[in-house]
């Protein structure tokens, strides 16, 4: 069998990886470069495939058809519902004759996704429910793939297992081991063992985090951070403003739990937001959606937002704009471009991180001094990550016992870290533990 690496080894993002065996190849997932689209929004460029592979904001998949690939692709198999791995869909899958292979809710975001951009692919799109299973008919056989629940940053998220004839792929972007999640089950760590006895060829695994000495922490820990900020500092009558990541169902339910708390109405803000509660809300994994108003037309938003100015201390505001993003909702208030006017104390909370880029960090930084003119009170980072850090990687690596391993998800520094952690557990370079870089492969 053979791995391709053609997207999101030589950076974070634009995540794409094709497993051959035989006659048959899988892709797994279908990303954005994130800061790319940024810049091609912000300029204006047209969005289509030839623009976007000119602009590197989608994965360059040359490799494919060059090696006679493209035909023998038999499902798209995005691992969760982030930009950076299903972002591309629209673009590339209808180069395949294979169905998109997902979880509902990463299947039913890409479908709103496509709607609202009036996008639509020849494609079938096929949920399959967390735990579940599929089987994909090959060339001349089928190949049984599972869709493993694993804990990230949004809902129903996956590690994908291939079943080949010459052992089990799977693939691990991204992850984190957390076994008290707010929303959804813990890893499916039973699954996991009984693969690793079964024997795993190749674990192909996000690296992101992996040069940093750490445990990711749950989300339950998250959760007492906003806890915190929510019910220890004096917001009687100030305004309350936080900011998230649109995708990350878990942490709005909190949030929203907590406004109620306080007796505050949570009003929603932001045409991102409404698209991911949306899809949650589609297939039954929005359990907050009739405590909240969502506002994303202009008229609607700045009427809601009159209304809130007038009396604060009611309110709970959720929007868009924790990076800083020009013309987001949190963007516009912090230029005075919104009716909702901040005064000395109000609340702003960035219940997220700044991903780690030139184009965010500059826009973030703007946004806060803008926002510290204005007297706000600023709580960042009220967050934690997605992503498995060294320890989590070692503990994945000894619970599923792969004979190879691929260190993915991120450039040369991360995945270095990866591979040097595999060699630490006793890996050995290029004979076990491979590191790839974008249109390259490897035979196993």
């Amino acid at each position: 069998m053979k791995i391709h690496a053609i997207g999101g080894y030589n950076e974070v993002g634009k995540n794409m990886t094709v497993l051959e065996t035989g006659d048959d190849a899988f892709m797994f997932d279908c990303g954005f470069f994130l800061p790319s689209i940024i810049e091609m929004q912000e300029n204006e460029k047209p969005m289509n495939e030839r623009t976007l592979r000119i602009n590197g904001a989608i994965p360059d998949t040359t490799p494919l058809t060059g090696k006679q690939l493209q035909s023998k692709v038999r499902a798209i198999m995005p691992s969760h519902a982030h930009l950076d791995h299903i972002g591309a869909i629209p673009y590339l899958a209808p180069n395949y004759k294979a169905p998109v292979v997902g979880t509902p809710f990463t299947i039913e975001t890409s479908k709103i996704l496509m709607k609202d951009n009036a996008q639509s692919i020849p494609n079938q799109m096929l949920p399959i429910k967390p735990n579940g299973s599929i089987d994909i008919q090959g060339a001349s056989k089928k190949y049984k793939v599972e869709f493993l629940n694993m804990t990230h940053s949004t809902i129903q998220s996956s590690a994908i297992a291939v079943h080949t004839p010459d052992g089990i792929i799977l693939y691990a972007n991204d992850y984190k081991l957390d076994n008290t999640p707010i929303m959804g089950d813990k890893p499916n760590y039973k699954r996991l063992k009984q693969l690793s006895k079964q024997g795993i060829k190749a674990l192909i695994v996000d690296c992101l985090y992996a040069p940093d000495d750490r445990k990711t922490p749950s989300e339950k820990i998250a959760r007492g951070l906003l806890e915190d900020v929510f019910f220890t500092t004096d917001n009687r009558n100030q305004g309350m403003i936080v900011s998230t990541f649109s995708s990350h169902i878990a942490r709005i339910k909190s949030i929203v739990e907590f406004g109620k708390k306080l007796g505050r109405e949570t009003i929603v803000l932001g045409r991102s937001l409404n698209k991911y509660m949306t899809a949650a809300r589609n297939v039954g994994q929005a359990p907050f959606y009739n405590q909240i108003k969502l506002f994303t037309f202009r008229k609607q938003l700045e009427k809601a937002l009159k209304q809130v100015n007038k009396n604060k201390s009611k309110y709970l505001v959720v929007c868009t704009g924790h990076q800083g993003e020009p013309g987001s909702i949190l963007d516009r208030l912090g230029r005075g471009q919104l009716p909702l006017k901040l005064d000395q104390d109000d609340h702003v909370i960035f219940s997220s991180k700044t991903i780690p880029s030139p184009i965010n960090e500059e826009s973030k930084g703007q946004l806060v001094r803008r926002l510290k003119k204005k007297q706000a009170r600023i709580f960042d980072n009220v967050h934690v990550s997605g992503h498995g850090g060294r320890e989590d990687l070692r503990d994945l690596i000894k619970l599923t016992n792969p004979e190879h391993i691929i260190p993915s998800h991120g450039d040369l520094r991360k995945t270095e870290a990866g591979e040097k952690l595999a060699i630490e557990m006793g890996y050995r370079k290029n004979k076990t533990v491979h590191l790839m870089s974008n249109g390259k492969s490897i035979s196993l």
